[in-house]
């Protein structure tokens, strides 16, 4: 593709794409922490297009939440490019801040408010949208999440799964063109897991809604991603593809301390004695596998 470079006001160069349908844009950068830590996350370009879903894997360590955190802004790299929605998000976060709905690994960090109402009104409140406006788009998010009868709870006595949709209540209520999230299904059992897929694909689908996730669970991952990057430890972007191209590799997953999804072990073992059999990433897919192997 394409790139148009130009040097921003910080003389840090970033990159406008001819394509406008990409909203990210990563070109290796370096950041350090306070305490010297040095974080390099290079190799491939790190993009993202209008309503993609991406998932980013890689062991602990592997810069996955600080990749995220620069695209929120969090974090200023001292080198490389960072580019969301055309802006330096450390330095123009307040222009693009309203597009953008994120959720981080601990929930409570982010849960302010002392009833659950409350919290979902803050941030379309602080972006000064009027009161009644406010509460319609409320009710509205609650009512997809089915969470309207939590409305008038303190949040500190919700379980981990119902803190979470809040958190995400809160993260979609004003439906941002992109969505961020830390480890997600995180502590959550297998009902609410599935149930977040659900809403994080319904807000996609309907939406437009684009989704930037790290995860460790990658049984979950094929139900949400459209493309996975990636990453090995030290912060190398070496990887981009489909779930069902990534996860075929058994090989090249371990090299990322990483496993494929059960169903995807379970079937590249038959693979050794059915060569031509499919590799399936969901309950569906397997199920259409088997009845093949069965009329075969």
């Amino acid at each position: 593709m394409l790139i148009k470079k130009f040097m921003t006001h910080d003389k840090k160069e970033a990159y406008h794409p001819v394509d406008a349908d990409e909203i990210v844009k990563v070109s290796c950068f370096t950041h350090i922490f306070e305490d010297k830590t040095k974080i390099h996350i290079c190799g491939l370009d790190f993009f993202v297009k209008r309503k993609e879903k991406i998932a980013i894997l890689g062991p602990s360590g592997s810069g996955k939440t600080t990749l995220l955190k620069h695209l929120l802004g969090l974090l200023d790299p001292q080198e490389g490019v960072i580019w969301v929605f055309g802006v330096n998000p450390s330095k123009d976060f307040e222009q693009i801040r309203s597009r953008i709905g994120f959720v981080g690994q601990n929930v409570d960090e982010q849960i302010i408010a002392s009833s659950v109402f409350e919290d979902i009104c803050f941030s379309p409140l602080n972006y000064g949208i009027p009161r009644d406006e406010t509460e319609r788009l409320a009710y509205e998010i609650m009512d997809v999440l089915k969470i309207t009868h939590l409305k008038d709870k303190a949040p500190h006595y919700l379980s981990g799964g119902e803190k979470r949709k809040v958190a995400l209540a809160g993260a979609l209520v004003l439906k941002p063109r992109l969505l961020i999230l830390d480890e997600p299904f995180s502590g959550l059992d297998t009902m609410s897991k599935n149930e977040l897929v659900g809403i994080i694909n319904y807000f996609n689908d309907h939406y437009g809604t684009a989704v930037i996730l790290t995860s460790h669970d990658v049984d979950i991952v094929p139900e949400i991603a459209d493309f996975i990057y990636l990453l090995k430890a030290g912060g190398e972007i070496s990887k981009r593809g489909k779930p069902g191209d990534i996860f075929a590799d058994a090989d090249k997953l371990a090299k990322y301390r990483l496993e494929p999804p059960i169903l995807s072990k379970f079937f590249l073992a038959l693979k050794k004695k059915m060569p031509k059999i499919q590799i399936p990433l969901t309950i569906e897919e397997a199920e259409r596998e088997i009845e093949n192997i069965i009329k075969k």
